[in-house]
């Protein structure tokens, strides 16, 4: 059926995309290392004509992603680590790595080490999971992430709803997923999730937090999709990765933005592309560029669209990009950190010519 369809094989996206057998071999190699899944209606999207499409760009393997080069943890998850897929690294944040699993495995994940490989940082154990939040009264919100977190079971999202709900610490419950972006029938045509998630929203307030990263991804299907979360109540939120050949154009990505702002999905942060194995050399954008542009794209918002930064995520921290003072020099900001005395400080850094990533060192 269009729209439900997952495709894992070569094979199988070989003649939408007009492969030769070369590249076919080639594309195989790659995803013996890091998986392919990518569902038609995501595929449909593609510009076949165009080696150079950006929806391609964010699904379809390539031979770069064999690069050696960059780390697979890039902001220090495994050090926040509590229990096998909890994480809680600032005090009012709880992190569930809820599976591993997405409809789309997107070619420039930072969680590339994981998505679609391996179970080992999953969540399995529900029961502690709920206890430690249930007991560590300073955490105000939980992320329910993965992989994607709509790729649950529509019982396994009820067990975490039905939990957190009743927790009256909680301010809210957020979700994390690409759903709406690569696959946005899963819910359109899934009445039993939509009657959950109605159910709970009135128990608590969720949200949806996406990833858009391109304009051709926001069609009306999604729109659709999104319009269903939006009529319960849950509020919806977008964070959009900086990607070379993908949005890394001020027109592109203020008008990603501006489309994303009237559809009702306030732009929530603009991500430095991670310095991941496998991702760092095809998709990372020098700062001094990106500061570029992002505040282009930012030109282009009335008022409610302003609102998003620039940040990159560090092990120290998250750390806010705030522009250049000089021709090699920028201006940073700690938005959270690990450590409280990081907490807002404003720092200045000298970078080399297209330098795309910070290390800080140890706090």
């Amino acid at each position: 059926m269009k729209g439900s369809g997952i495709y894992t094989k070569v094979s199988e996206i070989k003649d939408a995309l007009g492969l030769t057998e070369q590249d076919a071999q080639r594309m195989e190699e790659v995803i013996r290392k890091y998986p392919m899944s990518v569902t038609d209606y995501y595929l449909s999207l593609i510009d076949p004509s165009d080696p150079k499409d950006p929806i391609r760009k964010m699904c379809i393997p390539s031979l770069e992603e064999s690069s050696e080069s960059g780390v697979f943890d890039t902001s220090g998850e495994a050090d926040n680590t509590v229990a096998l897929g909890l994480q809680h690294k600032y005090p009012a944040t709880a992190l569930i790595l809820s599976t591993n699993q997405c409809a789309m495995y997107c070619r420039h994940c930072f969680r590339k080490r994981m998505v679609g490989v391996t179970e080992e940082e999953v969540s399995k154990n529900f029961l502690f999971t709920v206890d430690y939040i249930g007991k560590h009264k300073e955490i105000s919100n939980v992320l329910i992430s993965g992989g994607d977190s709509l790729m649950m079971s529509d019982h396994m999202i009820e067990q975490y709803l039905q939990a957190f709900t009743q927790m009256e610490h909680l301010d809210l419950i957020r979700f994390g997923s690409r759903i709406p972006v690569v696959w946005p029938d899963r819910v359109i045509r899934d009445q039993h999730l939509q009657d959950i998630f109605k159910q709970y929203a009135d128990k608590k307030q969720i949200y949806l937090v996406t990833q858009f990263n391109h304009p051709r991804e926001l069609t009306d299907k999604a729109k659709e999709c999104l319009s269903i979360f939006r009529k319960m109540g849950i509020i919806l939120r977008n964070q959009t990765v900086l990607l070379k050949g993908v949005n890394d154009d001020p027109q592109v990505l203020g008008t990603l933005l501006k489309e994303l702002t009237a559809a009702g999905i306030l732009p929530y942060y603009v991500f430095q592309c991670r310095p991941v194995k496998g991702v760092k050399d095809q998709f990372q954008v020098p700062l001094e560029r990106g500061v570029e542009i992002v505040e282009g794209a930012k030109r282009m918002q009335n008022g409610q669209g302003k609102g998003f930064r620039y940040c990159m995520s560090l092990p120290r921290g998250k750390v806010e990009i705030l522009g250049k003072i000089s021709p090699d020099e920028m201006l940073f900001k700690f938005h959270q950190a690990k450590n409280p005395a990081d907490n807002g400080r404003i720092f200045t850094e000298k970078l080399e010519k297209g330098q795309c990533w910070l290390e800080l060192g140890e706090d």
